[in-house]
């Protein structure tokens, strides 16, 4: 099969690996984390929607540009290669999709719209303790009062809860079906615990009290198969931005070894060290293969699609673990101090493995899949 970009994909390529040169080198990564203006005030994110970036995954009958998995992977990429700490994924393409999928002409405009033009950035909790890789254990409730609703539960690593207007979220109904709804932010009954990830990531635990919301709030009474396609589009994705990091960290201890000397001669001459390098870049080609599969799989059916998507997420997994722990190995102790940009690109790969399912859990989808065929 060919898998070459077409003219356009590879001017998009091109463009962002040209902004994210610019615009995100190592120092004004931690000037941005640190940056008070977050969220969609940040200068980045404003340029994002300047290029049209955040309508480019959305169909055209919602507002976008009608991009597809690769395009997807395309902008990832690009970003994961730079550790761009903005909230594409999780601020933009997650919630944004579920909005086109669930939301009404009117709710997609109150919420959607001025997320595909920049003015704000959502949130989508759907994690709980006894529901971390899928929606099966949810616990928190929706129960339906006259014309409004009561939430009550607590959800668990809400990405981007800091800097969204609103947070999407999901909860069990009276029928015994999933609802979603949407909460704004500050909203009497809900309170936000927000922290770092380890790879520096704004998140944060949410505790719904008896959280009132009209029924223009609620957006879906059975959002199920809205969320699998969701999800199975936010793992594509972090595919994507994986393998950015993951290429980011092998140029990074190439460029290492062909410059430290020890006893006289560069760390590259060394062969032992040239070949754990040679198995870097081949977990490297492995799981861009993967990814491509995983971005190309978006439009399958249920089945294949999860069936494809999780084995994408189980190989990048590993791979990002094995090419972290090599480059810190060949970094050497420096390879662990925070002044090392390596540092964080193996933070980043690190946790890349706990996001929206780890690789035991995609393992075990993977192995089912296969016994009953």
């Amino acid at each position: 099969m060919d898998f070459a970009l077409t003219d356009e994909q590879r001017m998009l390529d091109e463009t962002l690996t040209r902004l994210v040169a610019d615009k995100v080198s190592f120092e004004q990564r931690r000037h941005m984390r640190n940056d008070s203006k977050a969220g969609a005030d940040n200068a980045l994110w404003q340029t994002f929607a300047e290029l049209g970036l955040l309508h480019m995954p959305f169909s055209e009958s919602v507002g976008g540009l009608n991009g597809d998995g690769t395009d997807l992977m395309i902008i990832l990429q690009a970003l994961g290669r730079g550790l761009v700490p903005q909230p594409y994924l999780f601020g933009l393409v997650l919630p944004g999709q579920l909005l086109a999928l669930t939301a009404s002409a009117e709710q997609q405009t109150r919420w959607l719209d001025p997320l595909l033009g920049g003015e704000h950035q959502l949130a989508l909790a759907w994690q709980e303790v006894a529901a971390r890789n899928d929606a099966k254990g949810i616990t928190t409730t929706a129960r339906r009062e006259n014309d409004h609703w009561r939430l009550t539960g607590q959800k668990t690593l809400v990405m981007n809860l800091e800097s969204a207007a609103a947070t999407l979220i999901t909860a069990k109904l009276d029928s015994g079906k999933l609802g979603l709804f949407v909460v704004p932010a500050a909203s009497a009954g809900a309170s936000g615990f927000d922290y770092r990830t380890m790879d520096e990531q704004s998140a944060g635990d949410l505790t719904l009290q008896d959280v009132e919301l009209s029924n223009d709030h609620c957006l879906s009474e059975n959002v199920e198969g809205a969320l699998d396609e969701v999800l199975a589009i936010g793992r594509a994705g972090l595919c994507a931005q994986a393998l950015g990091a993951m290429e980011s960290a092998c140029d990074q201890t190439l460029s290492y070894l062909k410059e430290r000397k020890q006893f006289g001669q560069t760390l590259a001459s060394f062969q032992t060290l040239s070949h754990r390098m040679v198995d870097m870049h081949l977990h490297l080609e492995q799981s861009r293969s993967m990814t491509i599969l995983a971005a190309t799989s978006l439009s399958l059916s249920c089945e294949e699609r999860d069936y494809r998507i999780a084995a994408a997420k189980a190989y990048c997994g590993e791979s990002a673990r094995f090419i972290a722990e090599q480059a810190i190995q060949l970094h050497g102790a420096m390879g662990m101090t925070d002044e090392c940009p390596i540092a964080s690109v193996a933070r980043h790969l690190v946790m890349f493995d706990h996001y929206l399912g780890d690789t035991d859990f995609h393992l075990e989808t993977v192995s089912d899949r296969l016994d009953a065929a």
